[in-house]
């Protein structure tokens, strides 16, 4: 079975399963109105948690910019992946976005490097194309590997240079985090996807980086616009927040 087959395969089965499970979550109408929504493009790292709806809810209660948001996420795919599919590149070219969001598996080893330079490059002239800006969601490496942790953080903010695009220090957010409480579960019991912290700690990074703005001081609990609330207790928020400011300011 051939590269494309097989993945064509995976997607027809995972839009089988519950929405939660990844098929394709962009918006039906798409954005509002020009450049007014952020399109997130990766597999179960972006989905894990509905990541685009709290990073649409910490923008709500921070009282700023509204964004509407959308996606495009499989589970275990690359932009490789996500480029012979065509599905990302055909809701990009609909318009309508500020920012879209690109994000693959930690791409530690050279190989993984190589491609996510690659790919991002090409998806890159495709949102430049409809006058988005492209941006680099930094993840972590699975529990078992954590010395891929600089690997991971380079490659993407290599990849995030290669366009000039925006990055998110998702990743080195993570240590900060750590060194400030060693405790702090950010991974879910599985050792690879987000706990909801980790997920509420991505959105404090991207809020950070695209309102240019500091994280520190936001709510620890932010209703999302699908009716459920997301929880952190004040004391980890307070952590997560610092942890997030600091990373954006050592990325600069």
């Amino acid at each position: 079975m051939t590269r494309r087959r097989a993945f064509r395969l995976a997607l027809a089965l995972v839009c089988a399963l519950p929405p939660i499970a990844g098929c394709l979550k962009a918006s039906a109408s798409g954005p509002s109105g020009p450049g007014s929504g952020i399109l997130f493009i990766g597999n179960s790292l972006t989905y894990w948690n509905d990541l685009p709806l709290i990073v649409q809810a910490v923008f709500d209660a921070a009282a700023g910019s509204k964004y509407e948001v959308g996606m495009v996420a499989f589970p275990d795919v690359s932009l490789e992946d996500h480029w012979l599919d065509g599905t990302a590149r055909s809701q990009i070219e609909r318009g309508g976005w500020q920012i879209v969001v690109l994000q693959q598996g930690p791409s530690s080893l050279p190989e993984s490097r190589v491609l996510l330079r690659d790919y991002v490059g090409r998806f890159s002239e495709r949102i430049k194309g409809i006058g988005a800006r492209p941006a680099l969601y930094s993840v972590w490496p699975s529990q078992s590997r954590q010395g891929d942790f600089d690997r991971a953080i380079e490659s993407y903010r290599l990849a995030a240079s290669d366009v000039a695009g925006m990055y998110f220090p998702v990743a080195a957010a993570w240590r900060a985090a750590w060194r400030r409480d060693s405790t702090v579960a950010l991974y879910s019991p599985d050792g690879l996807h987000p706990s909801v912290a980790a997920s509420y700690l991505a959105a404090l990074v991207m809020y950070g980086v695209i309102a240019d703005k500091t994280p520190i001081g936001l709510p620890a609990e932010i209703p999302l616009r699908d009716g459920k609330p997301l929880v952190i207790s004040a004391a980890l928020a307070t952590t997560l927040q610092a942890a997030a400011a600091e990373a954006i300011q050592a990325a600069r």
